[in-house]
């Protein structure tokens, strides 16, 4: 199969597409919600998101290698409005009054409620890391020929978990909590989040291929152009 490069205006949407995308979507809105809580892991304490929120990196490196960064892209932002709308609902169930017999107000509210910050720094930590991710991959996939995927899923996902975890803590926790122990935060979330993608490498590679052959793609974003605000 000849690599083919995409049309302008081309959209593909098989239902392979959407299942990677609906992966991608659903371990992004778990793993804001089981965020909360921290975990011991080996000694390192870490949110428990850390079991699932790398999955949508890997999905995410599925997409732009196979569909392309044009695809990525608009399942990036449907992402973050499926976040944004699910954040919209829980602020809702919580400021509705409560039932009589209903005792979990405060519960509803710790486990499920968002600061203002904490939202933006989740948001815009999101939306940097992610988008910095596909767009290296894609263009380390041009750059290699299509060749080292390996190399490209671990070099972007550096990158990429690495901007998430910093602009998260970084505009989370500044100002609250010492700069060492923030810098060494940083630093477990985003080692371990890419340790877990490259552990996953074998994964993605069935994955990547089988879509490939099955699909009969494999983008070359030669003509793309990256502003991530091109979503039409």
């Amino acid at each position: 199969m000849s690599p083919r490069r995409e049309a302008p205006g081309e959209t593909r949407y098989s239902g392979r597409f959407l299942v990677v995308a609906t992966v991608f979507v659903t371990c992004l809105l778990t793993a804001n919600i089981i965020a909360v809580k921290l975990v011991d892991i080996l000694g390192f304490i870490l949110p428990a998101a850390v079991l699932v929120f790398p999955i949508s990196y890997i999905t995410g490196d599925v997409l732009t290698e196979v569909y392309g960064y044009r695809q990525a892209r608009r399942v990036i932002w449907l992402g973050f409005l499926c976040n944004a709308l699910m954040v919209a609902a829980v602020w809702i169930g919580q400021v509705l009054p409560s039932a009589s017999f209903w005792d979990a107000q405060s519960a509803y509210e710790r486990i499920l409620g968002y600061t203002p910050r904490l939202l933006l720094a989740s948001l815009l930590a999101y939306l940097a890391g992610e988008f910095a991710n596909s767009f290296v991959l894609a263009k380390m996939k041009i750059a290699t020929g299509g060749r080292w995927l390996w190399m490209r899923t671990i070099g972007s996902t550096l990158v990429g978990q690495g901007l998430d975890s910093a602009v998260f803590m970084t505009l989370a926790f500044a100002g609250t909590i010492p700069t060492p122990a923030l810098t060494e935060a940083v630093v477990t979330q985003w080692l371990a989040k890419s340790a877990y993608e490259a552990l996953a490498t074998p994964f993605t590679y069935m994955v990547v291929n089988r879509l490939k052959r099955e699909e009969g793609v494999d983008v070359y974003d030669h003509d793309t152009r990256f502003n991530p605000l091109l979503i039409s």
